[in-house]
């Protein structure tokens, strides 16, 4: 690993401005392929200008829009740390911006909204995280995909040494998407019946994992033979093939007319309405996305009383609203990991530069786990 180069004013250890910078396995600036992170000039004022590359779009569209930028970053600021970016995180959310669905703040502008890091640079008053740390985190500012960023250290949970970059950039939102249903929206207790739509994915595979772990029985859907091997050894005990059974009248075989205690998908439209038929009395359905169609309307004579059914749309962000929630949810996830409850699948693995072309595959269905990015100068390491 090359050394701080002479360009930058600060040398390793001192500090100027009010922000510092170390020595550490993770360089702030060197002369790293296709210049994914290197210094470019040194302002009148003294300070460093640094340049990353981040992926954005000009407009709204079709993952062609995905484009890589170079961009500036300056100096961190109060409570602001500067993070060389290893590994990050695909999610259908960052398809939702890239349509419009949800739209950015301004265009253009840079999607995504987790990735794994090492801090380069601390701004004023920053407490508890320091140059060299590990960090990971899920939720606003949208932009992950950069390889390198400023974000708020209040955003940021540390992350342990045992746990590899990619592994905890499958981890970051989906991983915490699992913990909030399983903690916060439905606790899972033994005994349980669970469907879990899509259970080849990236979520699906924690889901159907952790429910198992729980002593709940899954039922998993899937458009494959290859991806119903993946769900079975995430723990389904069965599969439903979407394209070529009603997953309805399945699940009601299956569970002998009674119907499941839990649904989790991420479909919307259509399938969440469907999914209610899925449900015992008292059962939840829980919609994590708006995959193929938005979320309509939800006849409240629907659900009850006869069915005594509830319906949950949460949100990830407002699980994690606090910095003390986002850690203690990556504490208690990576703990599953260590003890084997949950082992996350990294089906596909690009730079991050061909962050188009995951978003193609995601949207066509073509990917099963987890999809990871990583910069130039990590890809292959």
């Amino acid at each position: 690993m090359a050394s701080l180069p002479s360009s930058l004013p600060f040398r390793p250890g001192a500090s100027k401005g009010g922000w510092s910078r170390a020595r550490t396995n993770h360089p702030i600036a060197e002369a790293l392929p296709c210049g994914e992170l290197r210094v470019i000039s040194k302002s009148a004022a003294g300070a460093t200008e640094l340049k990353a590359t981040e992926i954005r779009i000009e407009a709204y569209g079709d993952p062609r829009q995905l484009a890589p930028a170079a961009v500036s970053l300056p100096d961190p600021q109060k409570g602001q740390v500067l993070v060389r970016q290893t590994a990050i995180g695909v999610n259908f959310i960052d398809c939702y911006h890239r349509r419009g669905v949800f739209p950015l703040p301004a265009l253009p502008g840079a999607i995504g909204v987790e990735a794994v890091g090492v801090v380069v640079a601390t701004g004023p008053e920053v407490a508890g995280i320091s140059v060299g740390d590990r960090v990971g985190y899920a939720g606003p500012p949208i932009g992950s995909y950069a390889s390198a960023r400023l974000l708020p250290a209040r955003s940021l949970a540390r992350l342990p040494d045992d746990i590899d970059d990619r592994t905890a950039a499958a981890l970051m939102l989906k991983g915490m998407t699992a913990h909030m249903i399983f903690t916060r929206v439905r606790p899972l207790r033994s005994g349980d019946s669970v469907l879990v739509h899509a259970a080849a994915g990236g979520l699906g595979i924690l889901l159907a994992q952790w429910a198992r772990a729980k002593g709940a029985r899954v039922i998993g859907t899937v458009s494959t033979e290859a991806k119903a091997e993946i769900a079975r050894a995430a723990g389904c005990d069965e599969v439903i093939f979407y394209k070529r059974q009603d997953f309805v009248e399945e699940t009601r075989r299956l569970t002998g007319g009674q119907g499941v205690d839990i649904v989790c998908e991420g479909i919307g439209g259509a399938t969440l309405e469907r999914s209610l038929d899925c449900l015992k009395p008292f059962g939840t359905a829980i919609n994590l996305g708006q995959i193929g169609e938005p979320l309509s309307a939800v006849n409240l004579a629907s659900l009850g009383p006869q069915r005594s059914l509830s319906v949950a749309v949460p949100g990830v962000f407002a699980h994690l609203r606090t910095l003390a929630d986002l850690q203690a949810g990556v504490d208690e996830m990576l703990a599953l990991v260590r003890s084997g409850v949950l082992t996350p699948r990294i089906g596909l693995e690009l730079p991050l530069n061909d962050a188009n072309e995951a978003h193609r595959a995601l949207e066509a269905g073509e990917t099963t786990g987890a999809i990871v990015l990583v910069p130039a100068a990590e890809f292959g390491a």
